[in-house]
């Protein structure tokens, strides 16, 4: 190989990892981003479950009235 054939092959390669770094840079900003939704769904959830044991709670204790002759 000349020296012109191995400069344009370094300047393809150089081109190609500046192109693949830019990639990995975007996959990361969408990594990052989906963690964060991950998260804030995650929290949302729990918050979802705590509210409907607490129904549950609240309609047992309605369920479980004692009854007239226990007053």
């Amino acid at each position: 190989m000349s020296d012109e054939e191995l400069g344009e092959k370094l300047v393809r390669m150089e081109s190609l990892i500046a192109h693949l770094e830019h990639q990995y840079e975007e996959l990361n900003k969408v990594v990052v981003e989906q963690g964060k939704v991950l998260s804030k769904s995650l929290s949302q959830q729990e918050k979802m479950a705590d509210t409907l044991r607490e129904m549950r709670q609240d309609e047992i204790r309605s369920d479980n009235r004692k009854p007239p002759h226990y007053s």
